[in-house]
């Protein structure tokens, strides 16, 4: 499970081969989502709510190098390091 990004205490990953819909995991402290790519849904798990407005921000900031990851793992390469949130 390759870590993408970091940023204010949270942890940004995606996994290899991972299931649709294109998605990545974030984790801040012992909580943990998934949340989606294209419109930043949870789909599974839950953020306290900065946490989660952060993360949003983040992928907001990064669809397009998320979708770049996505697809790159998705065909067993290795995801490309993204900048935090500053």
């Amino acid at each position: 499970m390759p870590r993408i990004s970091e940023f204010y205490g949270i942890t940004i990953w995606m996994y290899w081969l991972d299931h649709a819909p294109p998605h990545f995991h974030a984790q801040y402290e012992a909580d943990w989502a998934e949340l989606t790519i294209a419109g930043r849904r949870v789909i599974r798990g839950s953020l306290p709510p900065r946490a989660l407005r952060l993360v949003r921000e983040w992928a907001r900031e990064h669809a397009d190098a998320l979708t770049e990851n996505w697809h790159r793992m998705a065909e067993g390469r290795a995801p490309v390091p993204i900048e935090p949130l500053r």
